[in-house]
């Protein structure tokens, strides 16, 4: 996913980096499957196994961060290197977020099990968002694989579809509580599981906007919403990136 150097090492290094940031990102991935899986089968030992990954993926943060320490140090990486640096810190940093929420998710679904009053909650229809938070991380990863701005641009849209899924389900547990007040505390837990699910498509588009700035230099952050027509520019078509 770099361009060439004149030095054979700098371009080994930002390849390797580049691979563990992959890395952790399938990890990320895995867990959020599992606490789908978790949740549409209500099973406490799926969600036992997410909290219990939780640890090699910080570990990869803090693997990738030394890195990424040691190479500014070490090359004083031009400008265009250094926008790759710093996108790729950012990345680790909402993956290494995601992978909290996959964990605030799996201990939620502990916490309503326990409670016994689930059955009676649409806990199921957190699957259609979980699973589009799910493929949003998966594209935004092999987006970020090849520098696919395009796909970039696309899931910056996608996040709004998620932002809908939740305000529809809060609306039904509300309906829920009203009925049933037996269920409020066991509602107010799946709201924070949807809440985390909704989390995972706002660091999947920042992700998607760190790919944007390391191949065409734009800081799309602040510029996206539910009302812009995400394109990508018609210079940056244009423009060529080597893979």
């Amino acid at each position: 996913m770099v361009e060439k150097h004149l030095s054979s090492q700098f371009d080994s290094e930002l390849n390797t980096v580049s691979t563990r940031v992959l890395e952790m990102g399938g990890l990320v991935e895995n867990q959020i499957q599992q606490v789908v899986y978790a949740l549409a089968n209500l099973s406490s030992d799926v969600a036992e196994s997410v909290i219990r990954n939780e640890v090699r993926v910080n570990e990869l943060e803090m693997e990738i961060d030394h890195d990424l320490t040691s190479i500014i140090a070490r090359r004083q990486p031009t400008a265009r290197d250094l926008r790759l640096l710093l996108a790729i810190s950012k990345t680790t940093a909402n993956l290494e977020r995601v992978g909290d929420e996959a964990t605030k998710i799996a201990r939620m679904v502990k916490s309503v099990l326990e409670s016994g009053v689930v059955r009676s909650l649409p806990a199921h229809e957190l699957r259609i968002s979980a699973d589009m938070a799910s493929g949003m991380i998966r594209q935004v990863l092999d987006a970020f694989a090849r520098l696919d701005v395009p796909t970039a641009y696309r899931i910056l849209k996608e996040d709004d579809k998620i932002d809908a899924e939740f305000d529809g389900f809060v609306r039904k547990l509300i309906t829920y509580m009203m009925e049933d007040p037996r269920t409020i505390s066991s509602a107010l837990d799946l709201v924070f599981v949807a809440k985390a699910i909704e989390r995972i498509g706002d660091h999947a588009k920042n992700i998607a906007e760190q790919i944007i700035y390391i191949v065409d230099g734009d800081d799309v952050r602040h510029s996206t919403s539910s009302s812009a027509n995400h394109q990508r520019p018609m210079s940056a078509e244009v423009s060529k990136v080597t893979p």
